[in-house]
C-alpha cells in the first residue's frame, strides 16, 4: 500500500485523489499560491499564503 502526504491541503482537486495524511488543511483562491519555509534552509518556519 502506498500513502500520500501532503504539508497543505488547499483543498483543489485535478486528479482524483487526496492525500491520506495532511499537516493542515487550508482553503485558498486558485490563483493564490502557499510557501512552506522550514528552518534548516530559510532559517525559519513559515507558511505564507500569496
Amino acid at each position: 500500500k502506498i500513502g500520500l502526504a501532503a504539508l497543505v491541503d488547499r483543498g483543489h482537486r485535478e486528479l482524483p485523489i487526496r492525500a491520506d495524511f495532511v499537516g493542515k488543511n487550508i482553503p485558498t483562491a486558485r490563483d493564490e499560491s502557499v510557501s512552506v519555509y522550514l528552518e534548516e534552509i530559510d532559517d525559519r518556519n513559515a507558511v505564507v499564503i500569496e
